[in-house]
């Protein structure tokens, strides 16, 4: 199997891009660096700039499946300007490939693309599933609807359409783990807000293997991608804490400090999603992390 990645260097998919290699299938990535793009057996990168509605037509050349990952992080302070950016980035660079896909003759049957759980609204009690009608009436909720909007529009192409939305994920180096564990590590750890709020994670092996799945299965529509079991971020910071034999004393940093320092984007350590994974299990998906010990163990020690 031959397939294009975009956002292959980044956290997550530089370990997708590496277990696909590892199952001996063919990788074409594209890149808006032109300093980043090689060429070896298995793994070529190609040019492109969603912005400027650039791309190298050669990276659709013999590819059977795309997995799509590219957009800006939301990480970074919600100025209208970085609004903008993460919004545009994930449309645009569905549209470029869209439009490429309409205009060139390929032979590309699915596109798996990522999306997130930042779709659901915020709630303490409610579980929610892929077919669950509400949308959060925020930010976070706006960027997947046009993100999910601009992915399914290559079913008219006759391309099946599979999206994941993505929880947190927990990784070695990079990602929401390692912004929770500086603070506990030097000592003034804590839970964020009242802690209640629940955090749907995911091992980012887990969750490579999850992209990989679907397309090794054919899947479409919509899954969680979160493991079996959630937590609320007091209990995540307090597994964190006990792994790396840290002490947590320090009360809880109240929500309106959050609000406060990072203004909009408190969005992402307050909000609460409590979110189920049974319609990719009933698939056959057979998670190696599903309790957080074990998968911190692993991530930590």
């Amino acid at each position: 199997m031959k397939i294009l990645i975009t956002g292959a260097t980044g956290l997550i998919g530089s370990s997708i891009t590496q277990l696909c290699l590892e199952k001996n299938y063919q990788v074409h990535y594209l890149t808006t660096s032109k300093e980043k793009i090689e060429h070896s057996k298995n793994y070529k990168g190609f040019y492109w700039n969603p912005k400027e509605n650039e791309i190298d037509a050669n990276c659709i050349e013999g590819v059977d499946k795309i997995i799509n990952l590219v957009g800006a992080s939301v990480s970074k302070r919600w100025t209208q300007k970085q609004k903008k950016k993460i919004i545009d980035s994930r449309v645009d660079s569905a549209n470029v490939l869209y439009n490429l896909l309409a205009s060139q003759e390929n032979k590309i049957t699915q596109i798996v693309s990522a999306s997130a759980i930042g779709i659901y609204p915020d709630s303490l009690t409610n579980l929610y599933h892929e077919d669950s009608p509400q949308v959060a009436d925020n930010f976070l909720g706006n960027v997947v609807v046009k993100w999910e909007r601009a992915v399914n529009q290559f079913e008219t192409l006759g391309v099946d359409v599979a999206k994941i939305r993505i929880g947190v994920v927990l990784a070695k180096n990079g990602g929401a783990l390692e912004k929770m564990k500086e603070p506990i590590e030097k000592g003034v750890g804590s839970p964020l807000g009242t802690g209640r709020q629940w955090q749907s994670w995911i091992h980012i092996k887990d969750l490579s293997r999850m992209f990989v799945f679907a397309l090794e299965n054919n899947l479409d529509g919509v899954f969680n991608g979160v493991a079996p079991n959630p937590v609320t971020n007091k209990r995540l910071t307090y597994a964190i804490a006990k792994i790396l034999d840290k002490p947590l004393w320090l009360p809880n940093v109240p929500a309106f400090m959050l609000k406060l320092i990072l203004g909009e984007m408190s969005l992402i350590v307050l909000s609460s999603q409590l979110v189920s994974n049974k319609k990719i299990d009933t698939h056959g998906f057979k998670y190696r992390y599903t309790h957080i010990i074990p998968a911190l163990k692993n991530l930590l020690k």
